[in-house]
């Protein structure tokens, strides 16, 4: 597989939800929580042999204070805060589960469609910028989380790859074999 050039994502939900019943720090969707109509947004790298979402997230309070770190990103354009990639809840996932999101403004689209996809190119063009540091930090943070040579605070904050990438493996067979 070889790297291509970072895009965004739509997740899929079913998909998310399986990951989130395995690992439950996995970022909920869950409409109990009424986070259903949230997008699992993110873009994808490649990480040792498998893909990974690194979700996109709207600025919190708390990020405005947090530096950037091997498992956190803040986005700055124009020095106003407008996303974060969080590294730590990345996701294993492959093609079949995600779908390009589309940042093309069309006529039809409402002002808070439009908004958000102005909001979403700004975030883009960071993160094309960034592309190597990215994927540079997302595989750093892979390796040291699948080695038993880590912290165990960061360990704490960060998915459980390994147990996400066998969801995903389970997923994949019974994909293949229908």
């Amino acid at each position: 597989m070889k790297q291509k050039k970072l895009q965004l994502y739509i997740m899929d939900m079913k998909y998310v939800r399986d990951l989130h019943n395995a690992d439950d720090r996995v970022q909920s969707i869950s409409p109990q929580i009424h986070k259903n109509n949230r997008p699992f947004v993110g873009v994808v790298v490649l990480c040792g042999k498998y893909k990974y979402c690194i979700p996109l997230d709207h600025p919190k309070e708390k990020h405005y204070t947090m530096k950037n770190d091997i498992d956190f990103s803040r986005i700055f354009v124009s020095n106003k805060l407008l996303g974060v990639l969080n590294f730590n809840n990345m996701i294993p996932v492959e093609d079949c589960f995600i779908q390009h999101l589309n940042v093309k403004i069309s006529k039809n689209d409402s002002p808070a469609e439009k908004a958000y996809k102005i909001l979403c190119t700004k975030e883009l063009d960071w993160i094309q910028k960034n592309q190597d540091a990215i994927i540079k930090k997302a595989n750093k943070l892979y390796n040291m989380i699948c080695s038993d040579k880590i912290n165990h605070s960061l360990k704490k904050r960060c998915l459980d790859f390994k147990k996400l990438e066998n969801v995903l493996e389970k997923k994949m067979s019974k994909f293949y074999s229908s």
